[in-house]
C-alpha cells in the first residue's frame, strides 16, 4: 500500500506545479494521470507480490472432508498435511490419490519449473466416507456398516453340498443343520433348557458365523460406508476336509483361489485388506504350515502375504503373530430370545454344587509334557473330585447331557491343554456356571481377550503347570479360596454367559450381545483405529510380532519387557495339529 500512496501524492504535487502556468487540455490531464495510475499498479505487484508471471493462479483446490462433514472449520478436519506443488499451466491437473497402505507410499511429487505455487493441501483417503458416519448421531448405525463379500460359491455353499466329504472322521451332514447349530438337543434328564439347545460340532463356527452376519442389522451394499468387511469363506472347513491323505497343492488351492479373488476386487485395493475379515472354526495352527514338505500339516493361509493384512477369528490363535484373534468355541446353547439368556443365568446360580472340582477329557501318554494323566489321578483319589474320562470309544464323554450334568454339580472345572493351548470343554463349563482352572495362559488368557477379563482372577483360577508336575494338591489349592470368593467368582462367571455363545442364527437377540456381536464391535475398533492412525501418520515400527501375546493384555511400554508368563512362550510349537480337544 505504501507504493500506491505515493504515486498519489506524486501525481498531487505535479498538479500544483502546473497552477499559474498555461494548463493544458482537461483530456491531456486525465490521460496523464491515468498514465501514473496504472504505472502505480505494476510497481506495486512486482514488488509486493515478488510473482514472475501476472497470470491469476488457477491451480486446483482440494476440499478435504471431515468426520461431521463440516469442511469449513479447519479444527474439525481431518487428514495429513502435505506439501505438493500444482502446474499453473494445466488447471484440470490434480495430485494423484494416496494409497493409505503401508506397502504403497504415496510417491514423492516432484517440482515443475514453470509457473509453480506451492501451498499446503490436506490428504484425503477412500475411507473418510466410512469414518464419517460415526458422527452422524441420526444414524443408528453410523460406524457400524458391515459389507459383504459376495463370493463365489466354490467358497461356501459348494462345501456344505459335500458335507460327506468334510471330516474324514465324521458325517458333518447333520452339524451344518439348523444354520450350523446342529440337531436339536433332547431334554429327557432335564439338564438343558426346554428350546435352543443343540448337538453343536466344536469346528462349527464358520457357518453358524456368516449365518448370524446375516441377520447382523447394519449390513451395507455400498462398501464405502464399511467399518469393516467381512469374507464369508469357510476356511475351517476347507482345510478339514484336505487334512489327512492329500498333498499340499491341494490342501492350499482354495486359499490361493480366494486371495486371487480378492486382490482383484475394489474394496481390496482401499487398504490392501486390512479392513478384511474372514472366520475360521479351527485352530490356527491348521492354517500355519511352516514347510512345503508334504509331511508337514494343515495349509499355509495365514502365511499368505495377502492373508496377513487380514484378521482371521478362529478358536485359537497363535502368540507370535498379529494376524489372527480367538472367538470361542460354540457351545450347546444357542438362545433365540434374551429371556431364555436369563432365565438359564439365573437357573445356574440357585443349583447346590457338591463337588469341589472335576475334570472330562482323556489323557495324553504320548506327550511327555501333559499334565492330563497327573490330573486325572488327582480326580480320582479325591472325595470331592469327580471325573468324566473320554476314550476314543463309547462313553458319557460324548453325551452333552453328561458333562453338562457334571459341570452343573461342581464349583471348579479343571481345564488342562489338550492337543493344543486351548478347549471346547472351558466355554461349555463356563455355561454352567462352573469356575474355570487353567493351567497355562495360552488356554485362555492370551488367547479370548475380547471376550474374556483381563484380569483373569475375577472368574478363574490358575495354577501353573509345573506345581502340577511337582504334585501339589489340586484339591488343596482350591480348598484355600474362601467361599465368599468362591461366590463372587461364579456370578461373574454366569455375568459372561452372553458373550460367549453364539445366539441361534435364525434369530437376533434384543439386547444382550453374543459372542458374534463381540468380535465384531471389536474388529470394528480395530479397523477403526487402524484408518484413524493412517490419517495421523502413525506407525508401529516399535511392534514385535513374536510379542503379539503380549500386546493384548498389556500397554506398549510393558509388553516389550519381561513377564511371569515368557517361559511358557519361549519356544513355539512345531505340532499345533489337534486331532480332538477333548
Amino acid at each position: 500500500m505504501r507504493r500506491r500512496q505515493s504515486s498519489v501524492l506524486e501525481s498531487g504535487g505535479l498538479m500544483d506545479k502546473w497552477k499559474g502556468k498555461n494548463q493544458p487540455s482537461r483530456i491531456c490531464l486525465l490521460a496523464s494521470l491515468s498514465a501514473f495510475f496504472w504505472l502505480g499498479l505494476f510497481c506495486f505487484h512486482f514488488s509486493v507480490l515478488g510473482g514472475g508471471s501476472v497470470a491469476l493462479d488457477t491451480s486446483p483446490q482440494l476440499h478435504q472432508a471431515s468426520f461431521n462433514g463440516d469442511s469449513s472449520n479447519p479444527e474439525t478436519e481431518i487428514g495429513l498435511e502435505r506439501e505438493t506443488t500444482v502446474d499453473n499451466s494445466s488447471k484440470h491437473e490434480t495430485p494423484d490419490p494416496v494409497q493409505p497402505t503401508d506397502e504403497n507410499p504415496p510417491p514423492p511429487v516432484k517440482p515443475k519449473i514453470k509457473g509453480r505455487t506451492t501451498h499446503h493441501e490436506k490428504q484425503t483417503y477412500p475411507f473418510m466416507r466410512a469414518l464419517r458416519t460415526i458422527d452422524n448421531k441420526s444414524d443408528p448405525c453410523g460406524g457400524r456398516y458391515i459389507y459383504v463379500h459376495d463370493l463365489p460359491p466354490r467358497f461356501n455353499s459348494d462345501m456344505l453340498k459335500e458335507c460327506k466329504t468334510l471330516s474324514l472322521w465324521t458325517n458333518m451332514c447333520k452339524f451344518t443343520t439348523n444354520g450350523g447349530l446342529g440337531p436339536p438337543l433332547d431334554n429327557t434328564d432335564g439338564v438343558f433348557s426346554n428350546t435352543g439347545w443343540y448337538a453343536t460340532n466344536q469346528f462349527a463356527v464358520d457357518v453358524i458365523f456368516a449365518n448370524r452376519m446375516k441377520q447382523y442389522e447394519c449390513l451395507t451394499k455400498d462398501s464405502s460406508l464399511a467399518a469393516a468387511i467381512f469374507v464369508p469363506f469357510y476356511a475351517g472347513f476347507d482345510v478339514a476336509r484336505y487334512l489327512w491323505g492329500h498333498n499340499i497343492s491341494t490342501r492350499d488351492s482354495a486359499s490361493l483361489a480366494l486371495v486371487d479373488w480378492l486382490e482383484k476386487r475394489p474394496e481390496w485395493s482401499i487398504m490392501g485388506g486390512k479392513d478384511h475379515f474372514l472366520v475360521a472354526g479351527r485352530i490356527t495352527w491348521d492354517f500355519r504350515r511352516l514347510t512345503d514338505q508334504e509331511s508337514d500339516w494343515g495349509n499355509k493361509l495365514l502365511f499368505l502375504p495377502a492373508a496377513k493384512n487380514m484378521s482371521m477369528l478362529v478358536v485359537e490363535s497363535s502368540p507370535w503373530n498379529a494376524n489372527d484373534y480367538g472367538i470361542p468355541y460354540p457351545t450347546y446353547f444357542h438362545p433365540a430370545r434374551d429371556d431364555d439368556v436369563i432365565i438359564w443365568q439365573e437357573r445356574m446360580r440357585k443349583l447346590d454344587r457338591k463337588n469341589l472340582f472335576c475334570f472330562a477329557g482323556a489323557p495324553r501318554p504320548d506327550n511327555l509334557k501333559s499334565i492330563r494323566g497327573q490330573i486325572i489321578e488327582q480326580c480320582k483319589n479325591s472325595k470331592v473330585g469327580k471325573l468324566l474320562e473320554c476314550d476314543l470309544g463309547e462313553s458319557k464323554c460324548h453325551s452333552p447331557s453328561s458333562i453338562m450334568q457334571m459341570f452343573q454339580s461342581s464349583l471348579f472345572c479343571l481345564q488342562p491343554q489338550g492337543d493344543s493351548y486351548t478347549r471346547r470343554s472351558a466355554f461349555d463349563s463356563m455355561l454352567a456356571g462352573c469356575i474355570p482352572v487353567f493351567f497355562h495362559p495360552g488356554s485362555a488368557y492370551t488367547q479370548y481377550t475380547w471376550h474374556l477379563p483381563k484380569n483373569y482372577s475375577e472368574y478363574s483360577v490358575f495354577i501353573p503347570e509345573d506345581d502340577v508336575r511337582r504334585n501339589i494338591s489340586i484339591e488343596e489349592r482350591l480348598g484355600r479360596i474362601s467361599k465368599e470368593k468362591v461366590k463372587e467368582m461364579r456370578e461373574n462367571v454366569i455375568n459372561l454367559i452372553p458373550q460367549l455363545i453364539y445366539a441361534d442364527p435364525r434369530s437376533k437377540l434384543e439386547t444382550l450381545k453374543d459372542a458374534f456381536d463381540v468380535a465384531v464391535d471389536a474388529v470394528i475398533d480395530k479397523v477403526t483405529k487402524l484408518r484413524k492412525d493412517v490419517i495421523k501418520g502413525r506407525k508401529d515400527d516399535d511392534f514385535i510380532e513374536e510379542l503379539s501375546w503380549k500386546y493384548a493384555l498389556l500397554d506398549e511400554v510393558e509388553a516389550t519387557g519381561p513377564h511371569e508368563w515368557d517361559p511358557y512362550f519361549s519356544k513355539p510349537k512345531k505340532d499345533g495339529k489337534s486331532v480332538s480337544n477333548s
